[in-house]
């Protein structure tokens, strides 16, 4: 694993992400010899998204725009009282 001061990092970091990204090698980040992080590229999902996922499990049932009480029933579009 390559190791990289945080102060190179900050220097580099977006050709640093770049490069993880890529080649899939992670990137131990030091501040004063000590480890603070791990830069990692992310886990492949093949699953999609949870979207994805639901799609096809519900069914739309009457009309979804129109409000389920008419107008005419509503306290505010009543008038005075």
């Amino acid at each position: 694993m390559k190791t990289m001061n945080a102060s190179e990092f900050k220097a580099k970091c977006l050709a640093v992400l770049d490069a993880v990204g890529s080649t899939g090698e992670p990137v131990l980040i030091l501040k004063r010899g000590r480890p603070v992080a791990q830069l990692v590229a992310p886990v492949p999902r093949g699953d999609g998204t949870p979207q994805d996922r639901l799609k096809g499990t519900i069914r739309i049932l009457g009309d979804i725009v129109s409000p389920p009480v008419p107008p005419e029933e509503w306290e505010a579009e009543g008038g005075s009282q």
